[in-house]
Formats: structure tokens, sequence, C-alpha cells
């Protein structure tokens, strides 16, 4: 279980110490084991949670998460060096790439993050979404994160 847990910190936060996907792959990840964490505030604002349900093992180079925004809850800026894909799963939520549109998400809607393109996910400001994160490694890295999404940057078109 602690195992699976560094392994999802080391996911969200881009590795610690130069430490690479290879570390800790190699064990698939049990059900019985994939317990909900609190998205960690540093690359999260307001309360989001996570589900690790697969890691990168070789020869595959992607691994998967749940996650799950409360209404207000979003990433901070970050982009993906091999790009990611969200698939909603339930209710609705924002994304918006840098100098882009903010985009309405709902359940069913597919989301692709081009490799190096800064972006935010998350939940509208009345609504909770749960989307599927698919993201790839590439030179042992998944995610760069950045700055928190402000109060100012946060709205939708619907606001």
């Amino acid at each position: 279980m602690k195992k699976q847990i560094m392994a999802l910190c080391l996911s969200l936060t881009g590795g610690l110490a130069g430490l690479a996907p290879s570390a800790y792959a190699g064990d698939p990840v049990n059900p019985a084991d994939a317990k909900v964490i609190v998205g960690p505030a540093a690359v999260f604002t307001g309360k989001t949670y996570v589900r690790l349900l697969t890691r990168p093992t070789a020869p595959g180079q992607a691994g998967t998460a749940l996650v799950t925004f409360e209404p207000g809850a979003r990433s901070n800026w970050h982009t993906h060096p091999a790009g990611q894909t969200l698939y909603v799963t339930q209710g609705c939520g924002w994304t918006q790439e840098e100098g882009g549109p903010v985009q309405r998400i709902c359940a069913g809607d597919m989301v692709y993050v081009k490799p190096g393109v800064r972006h935010w996910h998350g939940a509208t400001a009345s609504e909770t979404m749960t989307h599927l994160a698919i993201t790839e490694v590439l030179n042992g890295k998944n995610v760069e994160w950045m700055e928190p999404v402000s109060d100012a940057q946060f709205h939708g078109p619907d606001d």
C-alpha cells in the first residue's frame, strides 16, 4: 500500500529527486489496494481525490488515474512531455490550454492535450467532475507542475 501511494505521489509530482517511473513500476496495482487519496495541495486547488488505476509498466509507457474534483477544485497549470488524454466519467468541468478559451467538458467528453502544452482542468464552480487521466512517460517524466490557477483565471464559458 505504501509503495502504491508513493507511486501515485511520484506520478502526480513528476518524480522526486530524479526517481524515474521504472523505480516504482513492475507490480500491478491490486484493486483492493487502489485506495483513494486526497490530491496534494501542492498541485491542486480545492478538494480533489485521486485513485491510481495503473502505473507505467514496461514495455508500456502509460499510467492511469481516476481523479474527482469537487466544485471549484482544479489542477495547477502543467504540461505533459508525451501528452495526456482525459475522459470525463461523471459531472462537468472546465479545461483550458494557455492562450485559449476555457472549455466546458462533461460526462462522455474526451480531451487530448498535446505534448508540452500548458493547461489546467478541474470542476466547474458549482459541479463535481470526475475524469480518467491517461498520461504517458517520456524520458522518465510524465508531468511538469507549475503555479496554481488563480481565482481570476478560474471561470468558465457559462459564468
